[in-house]
């Protein structure tokens, strides 16, 4: 008898248990999921600089044309400039023609710019699959997202005009941000 009551016990508290985080309107976020992994190159102008001082257009021209770009295929990729000098905007630009052919982002700066880039492409990724307006949406707090407050301080931002209420955490346990008047 003792065994039927304990299955009888265990029956009842199976029909009970509800999974109140599954069931919520809660839309959880981790940024962590849309972020691109891939490998990080930065491209210094200062190889393509006569005598390390002056960027020749001619010179910067042939460069490019031989150059092998697919060594940045697939990678995210930031440029700068490690010597001083001077080098115009329009170098950048041509850098970006070529570079983009093969990789996967390319920005001005070194790594820590390649991170915030990919965190911008990251958020703007979540708000694009997700009808955020006016949602109760929790942005997960644990994980490996390099520059932390960059990207916790820029979702905010981005978050702030759509969502009804923002929490920081995991939906069973979080700290409130912000909740707009009704």
């Amino acid at each position: 008898m003792a065994n039927y009551h304990t299955e009888k016990t265990v029956a009842v508290t199976m029909d009970e248990i509800v999974n109140r985080v599954a069931k919520s309107p809660l839309v959880s976020i981790d940024l962590e999921d849309h972020l691109d992994k891939g490998e990080y190159a930065v491209f210094d102008v200062k190889e393509t600089l006569f005598e390390g001082l002056i960027l020749r257009e001619k010179d910067f021209r042939s460069y490019l044309k031989e150059k092998d770009w697919s060594v940045y295929q697939d990678k995210n990729v930031g440029l700068i400039c490690s010597a001083d000098a001077i080098v115009p905007t329009w170098a950048y630009m041509l850098l970006v023609t070529k570079i983009k052919e093969f990789a996967n982002v390319v920005t001005y700066g070194n790594e820590d710019a390649i991170e915030k880039e990919l965190i911008d492409q990251a958020i703007d990724r979540c708000i694009g699959e997700n009808n955020l307006k006016e949602k109760k949406v929790v942005i997960k707090g644990c994980g490996n997202v390099k520059n932390v407050e960059y990207a916790y301080t820029k979702i905010t931002e981005k978050l702030f005009p759509l969502v009804s209420s923002l929490m920081y955490g995991e939906p069973c346990s979080t700290v409130p941000i912000f909740k707009r008047k009704k």
